[in-house]
């Protein structure tokens, strides 16, 4: 009984300590959010979502997922040594990256659709660069229970990029600013986090080529099914923004953006936090008990009473929220904002719990499930593009499959979680 309380306890006062950054990471963009909707036209944010969807992508290759192996290992000086496979792997690719964006960029902004992205795609390997380390660096910290130091960086990261999001967008049109944001942004958090690995006495000595290597095909699993998994995860979500962009138009895609933003606050202020709690505990109840049921259970409770009343509540004020705050040009966007609420409570809650299929290494199963999704969701829009139907409807149809796809997902990993999926 009171390791019970003494678990849920811990849990929360953890969970609390990477809100209370998170939260004012999160007022940050809130509260700037009217400003840039009346300094930033659709098209800018469109022109953005781009660029943030094709950052999305590849950022999920940087690490070959290295990360996520991060908090397995028992011995510290294992963990050293798959954070800096990690850092090499994403240094490489990131130069590749940069060789390819300078030999074939009139053929890729051709394929994108969109003249203006061009001059933006030679910025792309250096922000995927600084989005890879600090993945690294905020697991390698999860690990050693560095919530107040996430926490401060998390806050660090979301004050420059409002800083220099408002600053240059008051100075020069066009979506430079908000994507100069999100480049700086990354770069003064990873400075806050790398002090902590830096530091370590045992850091420098970990850069043996030998363990390293060793250490690549004991995680192998993690680049041959979490990476493919993720990656068609993430294309689930940021090729539908790509491909609305090429069949609609990019000022659809603004609008959409900014939905995406604003609802996908809960997961960002809430949902990471309890997840990133959730692998700590997690992984030390398998090694301890080989289930965690009692953890499952209480996380899901968490995030269905803390996520159901915000989004109904969401729902049935939407609409006029979007043209108080943004503006009257932004009314379409609280339209589609209201049609998709639904699914982005669903996620919401499993997206926060579905690292169990790393925990129980279920990377197989995990796949399968992403390449439904991903099916799916561009079968939908190819066949909307096709009959010519609206914008609206098709998001109604999008929402639906997701969600389905979202409860399927949960009923998975319940069972992992309990020790019984085989």
């Amino acid at each position: 009984m009171f390791k019970s309380i003494t678990l849920r306890s811990d849990f929360t006062k953890n969970v609390l300590t990477l809100m209370s950054g998170t939260v004012i990471a999160q007022a940050i963009p809130i509260a700037i959010a009217p400003i840039l909707t009346r300094i930033y036209t659709p098209d800018d944010f469109g022109v953005f979502a781009l660029f943030f969807a094709i950052l999305s992508i590849f950022s999920v290759v940087m690490n070959l997922r290295y990360e996520n192996a991060i908090m397995l290992p028992k011995n510290e000086d294992e963990a050293l040594s798959i954070f800096i496979l990690g850092f090499l792997i994403n240094t490489t690719i990131s130069l590749i990256l940069f060789v390819v964006v300078l030999l074939f960029n009139e053929s890729i902004t051709e394929l994108l659709g969109d003249r203006r992205i061009a001059f933006y795609l030679y910025f792309i390997p250096l922000t995927l660069f600084f989005v890879g380390l600090f993945n690294l660096l905020t697991l390698f910290n999860n690990r050693q229970k560095n919530y107040k130091d996430i926490a401060q960086a998390t806050v660090l990261k979301s004050v420059v990029m409002g800083v220099v999001q408002v600053g240059i967008g008051l100075l020069k049109s066009g979506a430079i600013g908000l994507i100069s944001g999100q480049i700086l942004s990354a770069f003064f958090a990873n400075l806050r986090l790398f002090k902590n690995i830096y530091q370590k006495e045992n850091f420098k000595k970990s850069f043996n080529f030998k363990k390293i290597v060793a250490i690549a095909k004991r995680y192998r699993q993690f680049p041959l099914f979490s990476l493919p998994s993720a990656l068609i995860n993430v294309l689930a979500n940021h090729l539908t923004n790509i491909l609305i962009s090429s069949f609609f138009s990019v000022a659809t895609l603004g609008f959409y953006s900014l939905v995406q933003r604003m609802l996908g606050i809960p997961s960002a202020l809430i949902g990471q936090s309890i997840g990133q709690v959730f692998y700590e505990e997690g992984v030390r109840l398998k090694h301890q008990k080989g289930e965690i049921t009692e953890l499952f259970n209480h996380t899901l409770k968490k995030l269905i009473f803390i996520g159901f009343p915000l989004f109904f509540a969401l729902f049935w004020s939407v609409k006029p929220l979007f043209i108080l705050i943004f503006g009257e040009k932004w009314a379409v966007a609280g339209e589609y904002a209201q049609i998709v609420i639904p699914m982005f409570f669903i996620r919401f809650v499993v997206t926060a719990l579905s690292i169990v299929y790393d925990m129980f290494s279920e990377l197989k199963v995990e796949l399968l499930w992403q390449i439904v999704l991903l099916s799916g969701s561009i079968l939908l829009i190819v066949l909307s593009s096709s009959f010519e139907v609206e914008f609206k409807n098709f998001l109604i149809s999008l929402s639906v499959f997701i969600s389905i796809m979202q409860l399927i997902s949960l009923f998975i990993i319940k069972q992992i979680s309990y020790g019984v999926f085989r």
